[in-house]
């Protein structure tokens, strides 16, 4: 009985060890993301826009606004494309992203910025942009799934 009684043990540790194997652990996913945010401004300013998330092969509309302080002149239009990761579903990707911002566009421009937000989200972006606008700021982009 002794030796049964010291491979117990083992035998529960090696079941347990065995059944961890099957069990499929819960992991971030990206999707693709793409948006439109009109900015305008005069010292503070204000940006507003729409969008959507594809994740999973569905399609989730965004809504996009925020403020930036510091200088700014001007208004444009950018168009942002790209991919978001480290989200577990789709609410993950709302959330606040802030960014620092110094920079001019007359005409068309060309931008890349990666954002992160308080959920880890992780948005790696590039877009075109339309307008004329001066601008050394800070940045605030809120973004919410619909």
């Amino acid at each position: 009985m002794s030796i049964l009684s010291a491979f117990r043990p083992s035998v529960i540790a090696l079941l347990a060890l065995a059944g961890m194997a099957f069990v499929t652990a819960a992991h971030a996913d990206d999707g693709g993301i793409s948006f439109r945010v009109i900015k305008a401004g005069f010292v503070v300013g204000g940006s507003g826009g729409s969008g959507t998330l594809i994740f999973h092969g569905r399609a989730y509309p965004l809504g996009i606004g925020g403020l930036s302080y510091g200088f700014t002149f001007g208004a444009s239009e950018t168009r942002f494309r790209g991919t978001v990761s480290n989200i577990r579903g789709p609410s993950d990707v709302s959330g606040v992203y802030a960014a620092g911002n110094v920079g001019a566009a007359v005409g068309r421009g060309v931008q890349a910025i990666v954002l992160t937000n308080q959920h880890g989200a992780v948005l790696r972006l590039t877009g075109s942009s339309v307008g004329a606008i001066v601008s050394a700021d800070l940045n605030g982009l809120v973004i919410t799934v619909r």
